[in-house]
C-alpha cells in the first residue's frame, strides 16, 4: 500500500505521524511511504533522514493524497484540508469528532474511512493511542498552570510548592484518568497540594493507593463547588471515549474562584469539561473569564514535539502496519473497529452520533 504522511498545518503543531524507525518497518513490509516535504522538521527529522530511512518526499499535499491509500496525520483536518482527500481513502489521526459538527460533516461528505487514534480500544478497555498523549498533556498541564500562577504571567502570584512554612498552591484535578493522574503526579512533584475529583468509589480507592499524598473525593456537585472555589488551579481532565466531555465545572463555580487563579482544560479537544472553556492556540493560549486565567489549547502535546512524536508514533505503528497490510479487513479485529468513526459516509461511533444527533450505523453491518 502507498502510505502518505502529511505535514501538520494547525497552529504550532510540530508533531509528525511517523519516525524514521517507522518508515523503515513499513518499507521493509513492502509499503511505499510518501512524506510531505518538511513534515518532520518540527520534530527534528529532516527530509534527508526520512529518505535515508526509505521514504519518498512528496512536494505537496495534493500529490501525496492523489497517490496514497492510507493517509496519516496527528491532528484533525482543518477547513483548508477538507478538500484534499479522495473518496474511499483511509485517514488515521486524532479526530475528536464529538467536539465539531463541521468536521464531522466534512469527513462524511468526503466519504472517507476515518480511524481515530482516540477511540482505538483494547479488549481490556485501554486506549493505547490516546494514553501517551494524555500523559504528555497531563504533565504539561501542571507545568503550564504553575507558570501562569506567577504574577508576571497575570496570575495571583502563588508558587506551586511551599516555602518557609507558607502553604503551597492548591491544585484541583477534575478526573482521575490518564490525564488527571499525570497532572497530579507532576503537581505533587512540584510540592503542590492536590485534590482529585472522581466519579466512582472503585476509582477513588485505586487513586488513593497511587497518590497517598493527595486527597481523592467523589465528584458530586457539592464537592466540585466546594473545592473549585478554594483552588488556585483547576485542571479539567474528564474524558469519555469518542463522546463530548462531561461538563463538571459551571460558570457559577468559576466565578467563585479568586481573581488570578488558573484553569487548564485538557479536555478541550472533546469540547471541554468547564463551562467557561473555549478552544485556544499556542499562538494565543490564554484568556481571562470571570477573573480567572483560562488555558485551553487544543493540541497541548504539540508544544513538546520531540517527546510526543516518539511516544505517539511508537504506539500507532502496529496499527498502521495492520491497516496497510489488511485494509478494510483490519476492522475484523475489535480494537481496530472501535477506532472506526466514519465509514462510507456513515457514522460508526455511537458517541459521535449522539453528540451531533445524527444517525448511527453499526460497523459490523456496514463491513458485512
Amino acid at each position: 500500500m502507498i502510505i502518505g504522511v502529511l505535514r501538520e498545518v494547525k497552529d504550532n503543531e510540530n508533531r509528525v505521524a511517523v519516525t524514521c524507525d517507522g518508515v523503515g518497518k513499513l518499507t521493509s513490509a513492502g509499503h511505499l511511504v510518501l512524506i510531505e516535504t518538511m513534515a518532520g522538521a518540527g520534530s527534528g527529522i529532516s527530509n534527508e533522514q526520512f529518505e535515508d530511512a526509505g521514504a519518498e518526499i512528496a512536494g505537496n499535499r495534493n500529490e501525496l493524497c492523489d497517490r496514497a491509500g492510507l493517509v496519516l496525520k496527528i491532528k484533525e483536518p482543518v477547513p483548508e484540508e477538507y478538500n484534499i482527500f479522495k473518496p474511499g481513502q483511509m485517514l488515521f489521526t486524532f479526530f475528536h469528532f464529538a467536539s465539531s459538527r463541521q468536521l464531522t460533516e466534512a469527513m462524511l461528505n468526503a466519504k472517507l474511512t476515518c480511524v481515530a487514534y482516540e477511540t482505538v480500544e483494547t479488549l481490556d478497555g485501554n486506549l493505547p493511542l490516546l494514553s501517551p498523549m494524555s500523559e504528555v498533556a497531563g504533565k504539561a498541564a501542571s507545568i503550564i498552570a504553575a507558570n501562569y500562577l506567577s504574577r508576571s504571567a497575570g496570575g495571583k502570584g502563588v508558587l506551586a510548592s511551599s516555602v518557609a512554612g507558607v502553604k503551597p498552591a492548591r491544585f484541583v484535578v477534575a478526573g482521575g484518568g490518564n490525564v488527571g493522574q499525570a497532572a497530579a503526579a507532576v503537581a505533587l512533584g512540584m510540592g503542590a497540594e492536590v485534590l482529585i475529583l472522581e466519579r466512582t468509589e472503585e476509582k477513588i480507592s485505586k487513586l488513593t493507593g497511587i497518590f497517598p499524598q493527595a486527597s481523592v473525593v467523589l465528584s458530586t456537585q457539592e464537592n466540585v463547588q466546594k473545592h473549585v472555589k478554594g483552588a488556585d488551579v483547576v485542571i479539567g481532565a474528564a474524558y469519555i471515549p469518542g463522546a463530548r466531555a462531561p461538563q463538571i465545572v459551571s460558570r457559577k463555580m468559576v466565578k467563585q474562584m479568586e481573581e488570578g487563579s488558573v484553569i487548564v482544560d485538557a479536555a478541550i479537544d472533546q469540547g471541554g469539561c468547564i463551562e467557561t472553556s473555549r478552544p485556544t492556540t499556542h499562538s494565543n493560549p490564554v484568556y481571562v473569564e470571570e477573573g480567572v486565567i483560562h488555558y485551553c489549547v487544543t493540541n497541548m502535546p504539540g508544544a513538546f514535539p520531540r517527546t510526543s512524536t516518539c511516544a505517539l508514533a511508537g504506539a500507532t505503528l502496529p496499527y498502521v502496519l495492520e491497516l496497510a497490510a489488511r485494509g478494510m479487513k483490519a476492522f475484523e479485529k475489535e480494537d481496530m473497529r472501535k477506532g472506526l468513526n466514519i465509514c462510507n459516509g456513515k457514522i460508526t461511533n455511537r458517541g459521535v452520533a449522539e453528540a451531533h444527533k445524527m444517525p448511527y450505523s453499526d460497523p459490523i453491518e456496514l463491513l458485512g
